[in-house]
């Protein structure tokens, strides 16, 4: 499990790498409850993935430097990795799905790394990874089940906290579980009085039936490929993360694809908040799903990236 120490040296890994991201009021003056905004689409590559990537990446020794890095990304990820790597001197291959989204594919080749196309599952991706790490002897960057990568992702914890020491609610994306395992870890053992609460989509709800049934549940790749939130695609949470869900984690709720959808097109009318279907979970679970989260005023949702793809950001003026 990562200490509350982990998270902290993190950050100081991270000083000067990855921005310290504004938290924003969404709400307005007349709503009894508020809601507060943690812009990690900001980041260098537009997602939080930076934090994690950057922590696990430079905690190498230099000899696994040397052997190069592998990872397995359906576009976030992957420019995380690739940004870190290339900041760092180290060779980057990253193993993509078919259905990545083209502008996070064209994104990571930016970045300098190679990338290595299979099928649309999570786990194909995963073993096509750890083939190659042991045909090159590569070292593996794993997206989330890893404990370099969850205390990277804490540091958004950390700053929540230190932004808005009010907070009651903090609302989290989940996919593999290591956004929401590092900010529940950051967040409980810093104030446990905070409620944290996962949200994903309906279509990939793996993380709340795993919850619920008190070991990992995987969903098939079929299914979970169809929601548009290709960040959460992930047929299973890992097993790293699973224990700090069922330790720090209040609950998980899910969103429909339409509900995902309505809060892109209402985030979209201010460019600071433009958020991709992942980045848009939290905000939807707090529009549309009030009565399964707590009882609280004062709450926090988490736009974990914004790298809309085109003609679905065109598609939102339509609606």
């Amino acid at each position: 499990m990562v200490s509350l120490h982990d998270i902290q040296q993190a950050r100081a890994l991270l000083d000067g790498i990855a921005v310290r991201t504004p938290l924003i009021e969404w709400t307005g003056a007349a709503d009894q409850r508020k809601l507060f905004l943690k812009l990690e689409n900001l980041q260098p590559i537009g997602a939080f993935k930076l934090r994690g990537a950057y922590n696990k990446v430079a905690s190498l020794t230099d000899e696994e430097r040397r052997r190069g890095v592998i990872s397995y990304s359906s576009g976030n990820h992957a420019q995380g990795v690739a940004y870190a790597a290339r900041a760092l001197g180290v060779k980057a291959i990253i193993v993509m799905p078919s259905n990545a989204p083209r502008n996070k594919l064209e994104a990571t080749v930016a970045l300098g790394a190679e990338i290595v196309i299979v099928g649309a599952g999570s786990e194909e991706r995963r073993l096509r990874a750890e083939e190659l790490a042991v045909e090159h002897g590569y070292v593996i960057v794993p997206p989330y089940n890893d404990e370099k990568i969850i205390a990277g992702q804490g540091t958004v914890g950390l700053e929540i906290l230190e932004d808005l020491p009010n907070v009651e609610t903090v609302l989290v994306p989940v996919g593999g579980g290591g956004l929401i395992s590092g900010v529940s870890a950051a967040i409980k053992l810093s104030n446990p009085r905070v409620k944290v609460i996962g949200v994903e989509p309906e279509l990939a709800a793996d993380a709340q039936a795993s919850l619920r049934a008190g070991c990992i549940v995987f969903s098939p790749a079929e299914q979970v490929s169809r929601t548009l939130a290709d960040g959460l695609r992930t047929q299973s949470i890992g097993a790293i993360n699973f224990e700090h869900i069922r330790t720090y984690v209040d609950d998980i709720v899910s969103v429909t694809e339409d509900e995902i959808l309505e809060a892109m097109r209402v985030l979209s009318v201010n460019t600071q908040t433009l958020a991709e279907p992942s980045g848009a979970v939290a905000p939807a679970a707090f529009l549309f799903h009030a009565g399964e989260l707590p009882n609280t005023k004062i709450s926090v949702a988490v736009i974990s990236g914004g790298n809309i793809d085109p003609k679905l950001l065109a598609e939102l003026g339509n609606r």
